[in-house]
């Protein structure tokens, strides 16, 4: 296992999540009130995709440190 793109990937993954998450939080508290219930479409906000890049980005990294 090459232990630098393992832990790329470890970071890329972790960085990817947690600003996801809080990207539809904020996201939630802008489009919704607290008395309505969220969308399933908040999934395909546009703000999302970059996280769901960096996810991809730390998941490839992970794929090919395993392999190598």
């Amino acid at each position: 296992m090459e232990w630098i793109l393992g832990f790329a990937g470890i970071a890329f993954l972790t960085i990817g999540l947690i600003g996801q998450a809080f990207e539809m939080r904020k996201i939630r508290l802008r489009v919704y009130r607290d008395e309505e219930l969220g969308s399933a479409n908040i999934f395909m906000n546009k703000k999302n995709f970059k996280w769901y890049a960096i996810l991809g980005i730390g998941i490839i990294l992970w794929i090919i440190a395993e392999r190598i």
